[in-house]
């Protein structure tokens, strides 16, 4: 049902109705225009300056007012005139009150306005024209099977397989939730003429992933025009999103910015996001990207671990480590890790507790005292006096995940491409391997500097009976006294 425009001219045509769109609807521009850059027309339109932009001089380069800021408050004030979007919203429950189920079943709704088969089904908009000019993102979960083997070994390969099922997931609740519509039934969900394929539910996905920013006072939101504009990081950033004391959405030029006729304005879409989410959620790596910046390893609890079913119930974090680029040298974080490197003879423990309404549930002890959560275990064993043990286990424990995943990115090599595959993935996928390699190898060097400085401690050698105690040796010099 939602189109997919790949006819080059059709593209050109679809995208010189926005000006027209945005004009119609109160959409103002200053010393800017939507359209392809000129030279890298294959990259799609973006924001680009139709005059000198000088900080300073230039106010508000692009003003969007804020009843078409594409949130979840606009949606649910559009459902207080629009029957058919407020059934949607309601039959979703708390998908349907979440930002994203809110956006993406308002643009599916939108769709169907526009689809020339449907009829009598929702309330004509400002906003149901823009779906039009939104393009397709070439995302990962868009890539052939035999694109997405390019990924094997990377963070990205497990990523987009989670998502994939997530979609499916979702997609087969809203099918559930709406299909006792009747206007739905008949359709989105008939088997002979419903319009609605899980294809489309991806497209939406995708649409509101790539485009949505995070607004001050609104929160995440997709803001016409201003997503239209490309990621450029640090320096590069030309300008900047926020919105005015109206609540409009404005584009602002950085300070100390200039950009002649025919230059791109950039914005940032999170300079700290890793090569990894950048192909993930925007289907691009900037040119200039020498790290993977960012990398997610997944952890299991060993199978071993006769305290594993306790922690895996009690567990609310991140079942993994992350690992991150600060000032050249890699470093690691994680709130899970801490929960499978100790054991009962630690000081863990876990008892069940019977509630009021007489169910069970399992708490979580830390010598003696209920945790809490999992999150602040670490701060616990930090006061405690083997410190530096605690942190061993953590890096042997994440040194050989690390290892683990080396292993597996060698292990595939460069993968064997073919005719059939595009270039694009093609390129992204190789840059992603040998980024992720080259981070996952300046963080062996850094683990073991880390393990031989703590197995250098005193704490750790006495605990692995290296020296001993003062109190071991006292009792060995008054057996030998006597």
């Amino acid at each position: 049902m939602i189109r997919r425009g790949r006819a080059e001219g059709w593209l050109r045509e679809r995208i010189e109705g926005l000006p027209r769109w945005a004009n119609f609807n109160g959409i103002r521009f200053a010393g800017i225009k939507i359209g392809p850059l000129p030279g890298f027309e294959e990259r799609g339109s973006t924001v680009i300056s139709s005059s000198k932009l000088v900080s300073g001089e230039a106010g508000a380069l692009l003003t969007v007012p804020k009843e078409l800021i594409l949130s979840r408050q606009n949606i649910e004030l559009f459902a207080k005139s629009d029957h058919h979007l407020r059934e949607l919203l309601q039959s979703l429950d708390d998908f349907g009150r979440t930002t994203r189920g809110a956006v993406l079943i308002f643009l599916l709704l939108q769709a169907t306005i526009c689809c020339p088969d449907v009829s009598n089904v929702g309330v004509h908009n400002p906003l149901t024209e823009y779906i039009k000019f939104l393009p397709d993102e070439l995302l990962p979960t868009f890539w052939t099977e035999e694109e997405k083997d390019l990924l094997a070994g990377t963070t990205l390969e497990p990523a987009v397989r989670a998502k994939l099922n997530s979609l499916l997931r979702e997609f087969e609740s809203v099918r559930t939730a709406t299909a006792g519509i009747r206007w739905c039934a008949q359709h989105w969900w008939d088997e002979d003429v419903g319009l609605v394929t899980f294809d489309d539910w991806m497209r939406l996905d995708a649409m509101y992933r790539s485009r949505a920013l995070e607004f001050p006072g609104v929160g995440d939101a997709m803001v016409p025009g201003i997503d239209m504009a490309n990621h450029a990081s640090g320096e590069a950033t030309a300008a900047l999103y926020e919105t005015d004391g109206d609540g409009n959405g404005v584009l602002l030029l950085r300070d100390g910015k200039e950009i002649h006729p025919g230059g791109e304005v950039t914005i940032t879409y999170g300079d700290e996001k890793g090569a990894c989410e950048s192909i993930f959620s925007y289907g691009f790596l900037e040119d200039s990207l020498d790290s993977a910046k960012v990398m997610f390893l997944d952890l299991k609890i060993p199978d071993d671990d006769p305290l594993a079913p306790a922690k895996a119930y009690v567990n609310n974090a991140a079942p993994g480590f992350r690992l991150f680029d600060k000032d050249g040298r890699i470093e690691w974080e994680s709130d899970f890790i801490w929960l499978v490197i100790i054991n009962e003879e630690d000081g863990l423990d876990f008892k069940v507790k019977q509630t009021i309404d007489g169910k069970r549930e399992v708490q979580c002890f830390w010598n003696e005292q209920e945790l809490g959560g999992v999150l602040k275990l670490h701060e616990q064993l930090k006061e405690t006096a083997f410190w530096d043990v605690f942190q061993l286990r953590a890096t042997v424990l994440v040194q050989n995940r690390v290892e683990e995943q080396i292993d597996a990115l060698r292990a595939t090599g460069d993968p064997v491409t073919t005719a059939t595959v595009r270039y694009g993935p093609q390129e992204l996928a190789s840059k992603l391997r040998a980024l992720e390699l080259s981070m996952l190898q300046k963080a062996m060097k850094t683990l073991d500097n880390e393990k031989a400085k703590l197995l250098d401690s005193e704490t750790v050698q006495r605990y692995l009976g290296l020296i001993e105690s003062e109190d071991e040796g006292a009792e060995q010099e008054e057996v030998d006294f006597t």
